[in-house]
């Protein structure tokens, strides 16, 4: 299917998960508008490489492992207006993280990962790969993030609420910690069911997790001003 926004065009048909909402929330909350070098681990479509494209002068380097997708991607970033800053990596984030070298790490790295460890996979294998942890579990995320991350940058990915208690079972095992916290509540009264994170190298003393929330809808079923602030630079009818 094909997506316009205001300044790029998405065609997802190869691509395992289709853009949706959580993508471009995290696109367009993640604090990455002075990040230098951006990393887009399993870029997919091309979907958040192209929104920190939108909102910064980074090089983004996107890193996708499905051809089918990546071949998609390629095509999406070529016809952006940011082609000469977008560079795609057909390759796992395992393979690509041995042969990082200091000199390229990553100021910001964004991520909607795979998250589902157990219950029926997807019929579809693109999009299997792309929702469960197979591919990608919490600890090799973690891992490459570690890996990748300059020693003052942070990483933004976004989780359903119910991953979030193994995630942090894993995370207080990793070198690196939650800075912030934003609750994704889908409609007013309703509970968070969405995380959005922030994460960086651990400091000494620890620093406690800001917490915030975001509402993505009014009762009405319109977007919230919170909403509509967000994704304004994105979507055509705002």
């Amino acid at each position: 299917m094909a997506f316009t926004f205001k300044q790029f065009h998405i065609d997802d048909m190869n691509c395992g998960m289709a853009v949706g909402t959580d993508s471009v929330v995290l696109g367009a909350w993640a604090q990455l508008t002075a990040a230098k070098t951006v990393l887009d681990i399993g870029a997919g479509s091309g979907l958040l490489s192209l929104m920190a494209a939108q909102r910064s002068q980074a090089h983004i380097t996107s890193v996708e492992l499905d051809t089918s997708a990546a071949e998609a991607c390629q095509h999406n970033f070529h016809n952006s207006p940011w082609a000469n800053r977008l560079t795609l990596v057909n390759s796992s984030i395992q393979d690509f993280c041995q042969h990082i070298e200091y000199q390229e790490y990553f100021d910001h790295i964004i991520c909607n990962p795979p998250y589902f460890e157990q219950g029926t996979q997807a019929i579809q294998s693109q999009r299997a790969m792309a929702r469960h942890t197979d591919s990608l579990s919490f600890t090799a995320l973690l891992d490459a993030i570690h890996v990748c991350l300059a020693p003052q940058g942070n990483a933004s990915l976004i989780l359903p609420m119910q991953s979030m208690e193994r995630f942090n079972e894993i995370l207080a095992h990793s070198p690196l910690s939650l800075i912030e916290i934003t609750n994704l509540i889908s409609i007013v009264g309703k509970s968070a069911n969405r995380v959005l994170c922030v994460l960086a190298h651990k400091t000494h003393p620890q620093i406690a997790p800001k917490i915030s929330d975001i509402t993505i809808r009014e009762l009405s079923g319109q977007y919230t001003q919170t909403m509509v602030q967000l994704i304004r630079d994105f979507y055509l009818k705002y």
